[in-house]
């Protein structure tokens, strides 16, 4: 069938099932798919690596529109111009994710194989109308975001954690781990990245409590951020670092590069998967010890899950006040306990109480933000460490959300409160010229 037989029965299935798009879908795929074939046999690849991006889309959107009158393709204006645009994001983007990509809206792409695509926006998720063409051209996709940040997938290889240019967190699973087709999770990140005036707005936390927080980075205390998958603790750890003063050196150590820093000096390193051979990995572990030798300020872990726990708290100790690390918990306390079982992780043989010595010593601060049942994002309690007591960790909570029901519409309702204790953190905030007022950590001010 030729691309205008194709059009053709495109055009009929919509005048003859105007109910039903599944046919019209089936038909302009074949026609996009030959189209993108055409594309690559007629153009010349090695003339347009030397355009700019710009000069390139605008040769290629030329040439589509070329072989539209050639192949003599039925199209009206606007179905011209989303073809053309299609034929681009497959040959400059990512094919359908494109649409996707471009909507500040969504913040979870999910593609459960190559024939259903799922989004997240204001956190519900939601099915869309986005295929692929077939498992290979989701393949093409994945490898081909996976091989602009040096990473592989293939058989051998079949769970891959990459990131697209702007940030966001990719991870693809393939078979045969994936029983029934390659699987693609893409967790967006805004090009800019939000704000306290967004928090505030979004009702994430409260004016104290960002109070407290603009003061606990620029008076370099240590700050674990403790949080469930989704539930916004790399937001709150790029909230976090905007509040570390400019004329401090910065280290990042991510596994994928994702947090947006602001200040000007600033270092990012990112881990090394092994080769097709399994040498070549350098772990988190490893870039910690390097960093030490890097001369930082601060240093800053995406996320703590390994042996890398013991250096990070070594650092912690040993002058590089200010640091923060993020950890997957779904409290502070449990937050310490697998702190305590990574660092038993790392082979050194410490007695349980001595390690809690060194969590104790090291963390002032653990935050526990936490994603609710109608998918919004707080931070619900602000807590601090304040020593050992016997064998245990002393722990005080300074702030704290409390829920009091989910109304009609399934929204969580409750409200925001200090507990009225006052931090022993306070002291070290008036000393570094940053002291919070009394009125902070009163518990009568209750915000919905």
């Amino acid at each position: 069938m030729t691309l205008r037989e194709r059009l053709t029965a495109t055009d009929d299935s919509r005048n003859t099932q105007p109910a039903d798009a599944e046919p019209a879908n089936h038909a302009y795929h074949d026609l996009k798919k030959n189209m993108h074939q055409m594309v690559l046999d007629r153009i010349d690849l090695e003339r347009l690596k030397r355009l700019t991006p710009e000069q390139f889309k605008h040769e290629l959107g030329l040439l589509v529109q070329h072989i539209i009158e050639e192949e003599h393709i039925v199209l009206n204006q606007h179905e011209r111009h989303d073809l053309v645009l299609d034929i681009q994001h497959e040959m400059l983007g990512f094919g359908p994710l494109e649409s996707l990509l471009s909507d500040p809206s969504v913040s979870d792409i999910l593609v459960n194989t190559f024939n259903q695509v799922y989004v997240e926006r204001r956190g519900r998720l939601e099915l869309t109308d986005i295929t692929f063409h077939d498992s290979a051209h989701l393949m093409k996709i994945i490898e081909k975001i996976v091989s602009r940040v040096g990473r592989r997938v293939d058989e051998s290889s079949p769970m891959v954690d990459a990131r697209l240019p702007d940030g966001s967190r990719v991870n693809a699973i393939i078979p045969p781990l994936a029983v029934d087709g390659a699987i693609l999770s893409i967790r967006r990140f805004s090009a800019t990245p939000l704000t306290v005036e967004n928090l505030l707005r979004f009702k994430s936390m409260t004016p104290p409590m960002v109070q407290v927080l603009q003061s606990l980075g620029h008076s370099k205390i240590n700050i674990l951020i403790s949080g469930g998958t989704g539930s916004g603790k790399t937001t709150l750890l790029n909230l976090l670092s905007g509040f570390i003063p400019a004329n401090e050196r910065i280290i990042t150590i991510e596994d994928a590069a994702e947090l947006q820093m602001r200040q000007p000096h600033v270092v990012r390193l990112e881990t090394r998967p092994p080769n097709i051979e399994g040498k070549g990995e350098v772990t988190q572990r490893a870039l910690v010890r390097n960093a030490l030798r890097m001369r930082p300020d601060r240093i800053i872990l995406g996320e703590v899950r390994g042996a890398e726990a013991m250096d990070m708290l070594q650092a912690m100790n040993t002058g590089h006040e200010g640091s923060l690390a993020t950890i997957h918990s779904n409290t502070p306390r449990d937050a310490l306990a697998r702190l305590e079982n990574m660092v038993g992780m790392a082979g050194v043989t410490l007695t349980p109480r001595a390690v809690r010595q060194q969590i104790c010593s090291a963390i002032t601060v653990v935050l526990q933000v936490t994603r609710l049942t109608d998918g919004a994002r707080k931070l619900v309690s602000l807590q601090e460490i304040t020593g050992m007591e016997g064998d245990m960790i002393a722990m005080q909570e300074i702030f704290c959300f409390e829920q009091t029901g989910v109304d009609a519409e399934g929204k969580v309702v409750g409200h925001f409160r200090a507990t009225g204790v006052r931090p022993r953190f306070a002291d070290r905030l008036r000393l570094f010229g940053a002291p919070v007022p009394d009125s902070a950590f009163d518990p009568s001010r209750i915000f919905e």
